[in-house]
């Protein structure tokens, strides 16, 4: 559920038009409903009632600092997988004892920065990494909080770009040899081994690989415990999809989730940690393009919208789907064309083969569920300013990053 709805054939995020938010702020512009966010928090947390557990929404899914606000308002700590998120995190108010640091690549100025900051846990990715953050510590003469991200071997049945458990996969310690990664970690002195991490997948429409992968963890676990160590965190990840298509499998509930964590877990005396990203923000951020044109080729009719690959990369991509919903609706005839930007590539498209009323020029189109990895992935390909953000909340409507200009594009050059 998401509080983009229409009224009197209009399209509304909670209490103002999408077409008053582009006429003010013009176009491409991505909009956020701070009534959704705060939303799909209380649902994914509502199942966890009464386990011993921290929210930690995924960052990179989308990373303004208007957005975090919110979150951390909510209650939320946040998974981070750069320097920079860290930054971010805290300029948004988070509190350092809340955020967990995961990623397969961390720089010793990383590992530095949220030693520093004090962090509640690294998920650390390898035994190279163990080493690492050990003589970063040492220099510090701080003591990291660690968990090992392991990998189950677990397919999640997911794009192939966004699976994580498989054994081509670059994150985590192949679980096979997490018992001996275990014993090193324990061996470093400036590490406390606190926890077992695993991360499958995202965007998840089937719960039967998490419970496979689960069943393993909590082996590893039981065996981490007998054998001395004090195991007091269990990082599930995140993963869980939202819908995009009309038709596809409905994702799992979140209470479901939540069962499947629980009924392996939970008995545990453990703190949970999960990291939604794209649950949360997907289906609270729309992406707002105004049609340039229409043009007819030889086998296919296009509508050249100002929004592109750059501002959207997830359809050139993954080849992902994004419903699209005009702002203000029209009765008139329908034909089927391909939505594409002005950035010169083939794969520069937002939607193919659709069927939609004939576009007319100036006509405002709602690239739908595009809050996750939206502007988070956005670039300035083609040397295109990237869009302005705007955070909804009620009836205010507040610019939260503000669009770039030409200047923009050359400050630094």
């Amino acid at each position: 559920m998401n509080h983009f709805v229409y009224r009197r054939g209009e399209l509304y995020c909670e209490g103002v038009s999408l077409a008053s938010l582009a006429e003010k702020h013009g176009t491409p512009l991505y909009v956020y409903s701070a009534a959704t966010l705060r939303r799909h928090v209380r649902v994914f947390e509502a199942p966890l009632k009464g386990a011993d557990h921290l929210v930690c929404y995924a960052v990179k899914a989308c990373s303004n600092l208007g957005v975090l606000r919110v979150l951390a308002d909510a209650g939320c700590g946040f998974d981070i997988v750069s320097g920079g998120e860290l930054y971010r995190a805290l300029k948004a108010g988070a509190r350092p004892e809340r955020i967990v640091y995961s990623g397969v690549g961390k720089t010793e100025r990383e590992l530095a920065e949220a030693l520093k900051a004090g962090i509640l846990l690294f998920n650390v990715e390898s035994e190279a990494e163990l080493e690492q953050l050990e003589a970063v510590a040492a220099r510090l003469r701080r003591r990291a909080r660690i968990s090992l991200r392991v990998n189950p071997e677990v397919d999640a049945k997911t794009h192939p770009y966004i699976a994580t458990g498989l054994e081509s996969s670059k994150f985590g310690i192949p679980i096979k040899r997490a018992r001996a990664a275990y014993a090193l970690a324990r061996t470093l002195p400036h590490l406390d081994v606190a926890g077992v991490d695993v991360h499958i997948g995202s965007q998840m429409t089937d719960l039967a690989p998490l419970e496979e992968a689960l069943r393993s963890v909590r082996a590893l676990i039981v065996e981490l415990v007998a054998s001395g160590v004090h195991v007091r965190y269990a990082d599930v990840g995140g993963g869980l999809g939202i819908p995009y298509k009309p038709g596809d499998p409905a994702p799992p509930l979140p209470g479901l989730y939540a069962r499947a964590v629980l009924g392996a877990l939970g008995d545990l005396g453990l703190t949970l940690l999960l990291e939604p990203g794209r649950l949360v923000a997907g289906n609270a951020g729309v992406l707002v393009t105004r049609v340039l044109l229409t043009k007819r080729g030889a086998a296919r009719r296009f509508c050249v919208v100002d929004a592109a690959m750059n501002d959207l990369l997830r359809p050139a991509l993954y080849d992902a789907h994004h419903e699209l919903a005009p702002v203000k609706r029209a009765r008139r005839a329908e034909g089927v064309f391909d939505v594409v930007g002005p950035v010169c590539e083939s794969g520069d498209f937002l939607a193919k083969r659709r069927r939609m009323p004939e576009p007319l020029a100036g006509e405002l189109l709602a690239v739908l569920s595009a809050g996750a990895y939206g502007f988070s992935m956005s670039s300035n390909y083609n040397s295109r300013p990237r869009a302005a953000e705007v955070l909804v909340d009620g009836d205010v409507a507040r610019v939260v990053r503000r669009r770039e200009t030409y200047a923009d594009l050359v400050r630094g050059e």
